[in-house]
């Protein structure tokens, strides 16, 4: 019998106990968790001992453990990048990194690099990309990325707190300041986090729809207070709308769409932290449509079974070029739309 490949966390925050553990514990003939790393050494032997897994706060020792196959860096996205490399360094079969793997386009670059020169595959932890519902539809829709002329994700939700209580007992989260909205650098930071932590389940999905987006031009950019934004921008000749909304008190909604003009895609996702299946899509031509979805497997078990296939030899790596056009396009986003804001503010100071 194949033995499982064991699964190293750096990182034992919200994503990794909501997530990906109770993402793993329904994949246990493909995955053992065997190390827990968190700067917070408490939190680390905690959640390790649910697992039944070795513990530490140091990056060196969970990479130095022969038991980890699978690096899974789950940290503050600060850090993706450096954890990203030293992975590749240590001769892992494979990393999974969760979204952003970088923050810049140099940082995406010189992981590429290192990846190309090691071997070792990444995949990044974007659970929308491998959605079987999102996949299939992708399968089907033809001339749509040529021919779509408008594409919108609209994302309401409530505080992450709501669904990760559900998936798990919680050990620790972060505390989250209030914020001075009064402050052009508040908001710009946060419109540009905004987008780097949410949006960016969306973008590698809206860039798959773009012929190119080196054109790229964003129009305006809004903060929706507690969190949230509302963008607008033009690509490759398309009409591009993001917006997301977190609250306490809508009922929870994330949907992608695409339209050309005669061919409709939407597409609705469970919202982040919910293990409920796949997503819905359905492909409306000449007044027929095609439903795609659900499926009993999400987006996470998606991504984890993938890359067990991909350390198996059974498909090929994400192409790691196409990962960083993905993050240049997610960064150029972010920054354009929080240069837009700083730009509104000048000019109402300059009235």
């Amino acid at each position: 019998m194949q033995s499982t490949l064991g699964v190293g966390f750096l990182g034992a925050g919200p994503v990794t106990q909501a997530i990906h553990l109770p993402t793993l514990a329904r994949l246990g003939r493909e995955f053992t968790v065997r190390h827990v790393n968190d700067i917070d050494a408490s939190v680390a032997e905690r959640l390790a001992t649910r697992a039944g897994a070795a513990h530490s706060t140091s990056l060196e020792v969970l990479l130095d453990d022969p038991a980890v196959d699978v690096v899974a860096i789950c940290s503050p996205r600060a850090f993706h990048a450096e954890q990203a490399i030293a992975a590749c360094r240590a001769a892992k079969k494979a990393v999974l990194c969760e979204k952003p793997f970088a923050m810049s386009a140099d940082e995406a670059g010189a992981i590429a690099a290192v990846a190309k020169e090691t071997g070792v595959p990444i995949v990044v932890g974007a659970m929308h990309v491998f959605d079987p519902g999102w996949r299939a539809a992708v399968a089907h829709w033809g001339e749509l990325p040529a021919s779509s002329h408008t594409i919108r994700s609209s994302i309401i939700l409530p505080p992450n707190a709501r669904f990760e209580d559900v998936a798990t007992e919680m050990l620790a989260r972060p505390d989250f300041p209030t914020p001075d909205w009064s402050d052009v650098e508040v908001r710009a930071g946060m419109v540009h986090a905004g987008v780097m932590g949410l949006a960016v389940h969306d973008l590698p999905l809206i860039r798959s729809l773009l012929t190119r987006y080196d054109d790229l031009r964003v129009i305006s950019a809004t903060v929706l207070p507690p969190f949230g934004y509302r963008i607008l921008m033009v690509a490759g000749g398309k009409f591009i709308e993001l917006q997301a909304v977190v609250s306490g008190t809508w009922q929870p909604s994330w949907v992608l769409e695409a339209y050309a003009d005669d061919q409709v895609l939407h597409t609705e996702f469970t919202p982040s932290y919910v293990h409920a299946g796949s997503s819905v899509s359905t492909l409306t031509t000449a007044g027929s449509a095609q439903v795609f979805g659900p499926t009993d497997a999400n987006g996470y078990e998606a991504e984890w079974l993938e890359l067990a296939a991909i350390v198996r030899g059974e498909v090929a790596p994400p192409d790691i070029d196409a990962l960083v056009d993905d993050l240049r396009f997610t960064v150029a986003v972010a920054d354009s739309a929080a240069d837009i804001l700083r730009s509104a503010h000048r000019t109402e100071g300059a009235a």
